[in-house]
């Protein structure tokens, strides 16, 4: 069952949503039969996603996109790379200070070290 969505801000961005979407159809010009076939629902269902209604269910939505040539706005929706705030929380984990000393490691004695690289390797970043 759906969950009936109490917040304004929400609700006014569902129907913005369905407006961009009907606004995209109309200027693709698919008549709302021919986009609900493609789509796979009814008129009826094509007509409640454009008018942003809480109910539709996001199966509809993603297919919508496909329709639309715009399924990629879908699979980027919230990337984790461009999630602004879920970045600063994750900044906001990272340890401010960190205690102890590092020990260098040991450098193995013998015929198994490497041999030294020369100086104009890491002025390029050949080195690496």
């Amino acid at each position: 069952m759906a969950v009936k969505i109490s917040s304004m801000g929400a609700r006014r961005a569902l129907k913005a949503l369905g407006a961009n979407i009907k606004t995209a159809r109309l200027k693709r010009r698919i008549p709302v039969s021919g986009f609900a076939e493609r789509i796979g629902v009814s008129e009826r269902t094509v007509m409640r996603l454009e008018k942003g209604d809480d109910g539709v269910s996001i199966g509809t939505l993603t297919m919508a996109c496909l329709v639309l040539g715009e399924l990629d706005r879908i699979s980027g929706f919230l990337d984790a790379g461009s999630d602004d705030t879920g970045l600063l929380l994750d900044r906001e984990t990272l340890p401010k200070r960190i205690d102890g000393t590092r020990k260098p490691k040991s450098q193995p004695s013998g015929k198994d070290q490497p041999e030294p690289t020369s100086s104009s390797d890491d002025e390029d970043g050949v080195g690496f």
